[in-house]
């Protein structure tokens, strides 16, 4: 039975046929051969393939034979592929591909390496081939000395040969003439056989004793060790000498000559010697050894280490000992030459001017700078006042730059306004306009006057309807500045830091006064400049504010600044930003000092490290010095001026500030405050917080330490909790100084004040038993009371002052009697009263002195 629709033929019915399965396996049988003979038949089975199949509408279909189909039913293409397996093909092809290239470069690889080994082994092969040329050569030139040395060893021979010979020649000659001289006396004597023989055997005999000093022939023994020199030399020539046998005589002439060397005169030196000098240096300097040195030092009765500084006559006599000359210099001549030569004319180039804002305290100065500057500095300031000089540069739309110094306008800021006025060119004076001029404006119109600068004043704050420019220039001419409008030469400018009022015409009169002075630096030089302000501060140590003067100073210069020396770690702008180079009129932080520095002192950049330990300890030590100095007269000026220990009461304190400045300014105005009576001791004050050290030394004097904007650490806090020790914090100046003035005045004596209470008359005197002399007494103006102080006047004269014993009236005794009634009164320990003496009755009362 079929499918029509397969075979294109009707369905009929023919013969009948039986219907049956037929085998879609057909089997046979194969015979297998094993080892060792044996055998084995198997029955194979062959698998015939489908003649029909289930089509995809589920009818059945005829397999056409030709076809091909992949296990999973697919279809295969012409290559007997499906495109799975054709996929999978062409990505294992890729793969191949992939890993061939990869081989490829892989052998490429393994070849450059093989190449560059080729190359190295090369290389090293031209370098051993170099060195054995080298090693060749260096045996040639061996060889060739060792010939020289052959040939001197030779020609030392032929001398000692030509010295023998001449040495036999004169002993001939010697002989000949003793038996010319014997023979001669024999002749005188009358003997006439001996003369004639006595020649021949003196002359036989001396010559067997030459042949037994130097036998030329015949069996020469030798002694020792048998040489190959000695084994060749059969002609009977001298033996040349050893290679050691020269070098033991080479050796032997050069410790002679060393011993010649020591007796001769010692050589004699120049020795510069400063004022003080350690034992160690002197040694090194007269090129002896430091023990010699203590030696002689401890014969002349003076007992030293090396490390121990002696003065210049005791070096003296040391190195007069040695046979040296001293060449005397004093300290100071290591700051010679330290700031350099004058600069010339052609090396000169223009600067920018650096300006000093100066004033009276809250006249706005900070925040005339801030308008300038765009910036906001006054808001940060503790109180709104500045405490610390601030140093600024600012550059204008038209490209010219202005160093601005801020300084501070409070009356404890006086060194700081004065260095300010010190190191700059043009001081601009601000006064505000509804204040006028005040104290402190007028000291900085004297500092300005001292410093011989070009003054400029700037009116602020006349944006203000209380304004008065012109009551200000008026003031200014009681302290002879005379303004331009008024005719004289002084530019004043009326201006508003808070309206922004003027502000570019005060930059062009800063420009003008400037080009006027034609101010000019080199810049191709070492540094040199002035530090404005010094501080401690925590991850970077101490830091100065510079402002250079001439020069350029750069990251790795080596510099002293005042007492302390360093290397310049990093430079920092106005701005916080590091630089590598800061020329003239340029404000920079330093970084890379060994201690802090004042605040003034000069910055100068040096040759080397040495030459800035030298200036730097010279300096220190000139400053104890100082110190040591100052303490000693005024402990002197104590002994004089005062009978009694501990008349005069002190106040220890500490103070440890932020900044150098303000340590300076403190330490000015607390010092200022001490009186006869009471004054304050400063018994340390540095830069940084307060430390362990601090409160140790605070809590051994009583005294109280003080920090300003610094705090106390945990442990000094601790410490100081312990021992009972007063730490006080401060951030604005005015504050620690009046609570000083409170402290201080509590330490004075109070001050005794009398209140008047009456006057009494005495009328009758009384003789009273157990108690004495009373006075019967009528009060005439005030009252009399009990316990209160009392003076006898006897015609206005007063003849004793004392305290009543007894009040009373009548029989009673009573606190207090008033005037117009009577009492009697009787003294303590005071009994010459009379008739007609008149008692002054006063209370008196202790108030707290103020400073």
């Amino acid at each position: 039975m079929s499918d029509s629709k397969d075979n294109g033929s009707k369905l009929t019915l023919g013969k009948p046929k039986t219907l049956e399965l037929k085998k879609t396996v057909e089997g046979g049988q194969v015979r297998q051969s094993f080892s060792h003979g044996r055998s084995k038949t198997v029955t194979v089975e062959v698998k015939k393939k489908r003649t029909f199949e289930r089509g995809e509408s589920g009818r059945m279909r005829a397999v056409d034979p030709n076809r091909k189909e992949a296990p999973n039913g697919q279809t295969l293409g012409e290559d007997g592929l499906s495109d799975a397996e054709r996929e999978r093909r062409m990505k294992a092809l890729a793969g191949a591909a992939q890993e061939e290239e990869r081989r490829r470069e892989e052998m490429e690889a393994v070849e450059q390496r093989a190449k560059e080994a080729a190359e190295r082994r090369k290389a090293e092969e031209e370098e051993r081939q170099r060195q054995a040329e080298e090693d060749a050569k260096r045996a040639e030139e061996e060889a060739k000395k060792s010939k020289i040395d052959e040939e001197e060893a030779k020609k030392i021979a032929a001398e000692a040969e030509e010295r023998k010979k001449a040495e036999a020649e004169a002993a001939k000659k010697l002989a000949e003439e003793e038996a010319a001289t014997a023979a001669k006396k024999a002749a005188k004597a009358g003997d006439d056989s001996k003369p004639k023989g006595k020649p021949k055997a003196d002359k036989k005999q001396q010559q067997q004793q030459q042949q037994a000093r130097s036998p030329k022939g015949g069996d020469r023994r030798r002694s020792g060790k048998l040489t190959i020199n000695q084994a060749l030399d059969d002609d009977g020539m001298p033996r040349v000498r050893s290679m050691a046998a020269i070098k033991r005589a080479r050796e032997k002439e050069k410790q002679q000559a060393q011993e010649l060397r020591a007796r001769n005169e010692k050589v004699k030196r120049d020795v510069t010697v400063p004022e003080f000098i350690t034992v160690g240096e002197l040694a090194n300097r007269m090129a002896e050894r430091v023990g010699d040195v203590i030696k002689a030092m401890m014969k002349m009765g003076v007992m030293a280490t090396q490390n121990q500084t002696i003065d210049a006559d005791t070096a003296e006599l040391v190195i007069e000992e040695f046979g040296h000359r001293i060449n005397r210099v004093s300290e100071a001549d290591v700051e010679d030459g330290i700031s350099g030569a004058e600069d010339k004319a052609e090396d000169l180039k223009s600067r920018a001017p650096v300006v000093t804002i100066m004033g009276h305290v809250d006249h706005g100065k900070t925040s005339l700078l801030d308008a300038l500057r765009q910036t906001d500095v006054a808001g940060g300031e503790a109180g709104g006042i500045t405490q610390h000089i601030g140093a600024y540069q600012v550059k204008l739309e038209g490209g010219d730059q202005i160093t601005f110094l801020d300084t501070p306008g409070h009356a404890a800021f006086t060194e700081m306004r004065m260095r300010g006025a010190n190191v700059t060119d043009i001081v601009v004076l601000v006064v505000a306009a509804d204040d006028g001029i005040q104290p402190q404006t007028k000291e900085a119109i004297a500092h300005s006057k001292a410093a011989e600068v070009p003054i400029i004043v700037a009116i602020n704050k006349c944006d203000k309807p209380e304004a008065d420019p012109g009551r200000i220039r008026n003031q200014l001419l009681e302290h002879e500045l005379v303004p331009e409008e008024l005719g004289g030469d002084i530019m004043c400018l009326e201006v508003s830091a808070k309206a922004k009022l003027n502000l570019d015409k005060l930059e062009e009169a800063i420009l003008l006064q400037a080009e006027m002075l034609e101010l000019s630096a080199n810049p191709n030089r070492r540094a040199e400049g002035a530090i404005v302000e010094a501080k401690l501060e925590k991850g970077r140590g101490s830091v100065a504010t510079v402002l250079v003067q001439r020069g350029t100073v750069r990251v790795g210069d080596v510099f002293v600044a005042g007492a302390e020396s360093g290397r310049v770690r990093a430079l920092l702008n106005d701005k916080g930003r590091n630089i590598e180079e800061a020329g003239p009129s340029v404000p920079v932080e330093v970084l890379g000092l060994q201690g802090t520095p004042q605040a003034g002192d000069d910055f100068v950049v040096v040759r080397d490290d040495t030459q800035a330990r030298e200036i730097a300890e010279y300096r220190q030590r000139k400053a104890k010095e100082a110190t040591q100095a100052i303490a000693g007269r005024g402990t002197l000026e104590q002994m004089f001026s005062q009978i009694k220990a501990g008349e005069v009461q002190e106040m220890p304190i500490i103070i440890k500030t932020d900044v150098q400045g303000s340590l300076e300014a403190i330490t000015s105005s607390l010092e200022k405050m001490g009186t006869e009576e009471v004054k304050v001791r400063v018994l340390h004050g540095a830069v940084g917080g307060i430390t362990e050290s601090d409160i140790t030394l605070a809590a051994s004097t009583g005294g109280v330490a003080l920090g300003f904007n610094v705090r106390a650490n945990p442990q000094a806090r601790e410490l100081a909790r312990r021992d009972g020790v007063d730490i006080r914090y401060y951030s604005v100046i005015y504050d620690l100084i009046d609570d000083m003035k409170k402290i201080l005045g509590g330490l004075l004596a109070p001050e005794l004040r009398e209140t008047f209470l009456g006057y009494a008359e005495i009328r009758e005197v009384f003789n009273v038993t157990k108690v004495g002399k009373v006075g019967g007494c009528y009060v005439t103006e005030g009252m009399v009371k009990r316990g209160a102080k009392v003076r006898l006047l006897r015609d206005d004269t007063v003849i004793h002052e004392g305290s009543l014993k007894t009040l009373r009236r009548f029989k009673d005794d009573v606190r207090e009697v008033q005037s117009g009634y009577e009492c009697g009164m009787a003294f303590e320990n005071y009994d010459d009263i009379k008739q007609g003496d008149v008692i002054e009755c006063f209370d008196v009362e202790e108030v707290a002195r103020e400073l």
